[in-house]
């Protein structure tokens, strides 16, 4: 299937130019301009502009290293109120598609009559692109987790952002024939660059209400106590298919924690839905 992929270069000026710039971005500029002209202009102020400007690009960093901060942008953590008071929850699962473990998920959540958000990694995606096909014919959704999961991902500037992601969406439509609308970083992780290419590509970011730590705890009993503590409607969940810990048992503990969770979400009177439709 040919792509149909927006170049980023290409988006359209109304959407370029609509882009708001959040509180903080706006007033790390202003402090900015203040600390050079008061180090220019007023005797002995440099050490206090220096010292200004060091805060303030220890805040920026801070926020873009806090996954749930909306500090640099629109970051959706939960679902909005009417998909709240529908009773549903979005289930989001991450890193894969994994031909071990993504077929056995895909089971479980039709075994509990139950939709999910894969945040799939295009390079994965091109490695297992029926298995990517499967996931949306069953009924889920299946959205941008760049195209490689680089680790110094964060780092990236704007035209860097904008490869990665926009070569995810490429390879994401042509496996699904559908277009990515949600975007996940690794790990959540981002800098001040990424919100305005998210933007202009019509991408909203997404991280989480409560996560499970699955990459790395094996025991599924702590990463379900994690995910359904406090566990209410709204909710955003993070799991794994992809770089899933393995349990005692040698079993990836994503399978032993998903059959009790969609059990407590059945009696919680709880329903999980894909992002796009919790989203509406």
């Amino acid at each position: 299937m040919p792509s149909t992929t927006p170049d980023p270069t290409l988006a359209s000026s109304a959407t370029r130019d609509a882009w708001p710039w959040p509180p903080v971005l706006r007033a790390s500029v202003g402090l900015h301009g203040l600390a050079l002209g008061a180090a220019l202009w007023i005797p002995g102020a440099l050490p206090w502009a220096i010292g200004a400007v060091v805060l303030n690009h220890a805040l920026v960093t801070g926020a873009g290293l806090t996954p749930r901060s909306r500090l640099l942008g629109p970051n959706v953590t939960r679902l909005p109120p009417s998909a709240a008071a529908r009773g549903e929850v979005a289930i989001t699962i991450d890193d894969g598609p994994d031909p071990e473990v993504t077929p056995q998920v895909l089971d479980l959540l039709d075994a509990h009559g139950q939709r999910a958000t894969f945040f799939c990694i295009a390079e994965r995606v091109r490695e297992h692109p029926a298995l990517t096909r499967e996931i949306v014919a069953r009924g889920h959704s299946v959205q941008n987790h760049t195209a490689r999961h680089r680790h110094n991902f964060s780092f990236l500037g704007p035209r860097g952002f904008a490869r990665e992601i926009a070569s995810a969406q490429d390879s994401l439509l042509n496996a699904t024939g559908q277009l990515p609308t949600c975007f996940r970083a690794p790990a959540g992780l981002r800098n001040p660059f990424l919100a305005p290419v998210l933007h202009r590509m019509g991408l909203r970011l997404v991280s989480w209400t409560r996560r499970g730590f699955d990459t790395r705890e094996r025991d599924p009993q702590v990463v379900l106590a994690r995910l359904t503590r406090g566990l209410k409607a709204g909710d955003i969940l993070l799991l794994h298919d992809g770089h899933a810990a393995r349990g005692l048992s040698g079993r990836p503990v994503v399978l032993d924690v998903l059959p009790k969770l969609l059990q407590q979400l059945q009696a919680d009177g709880l329903r999980s839905v894909t992002l796009p439709e919790g989203l509406q």
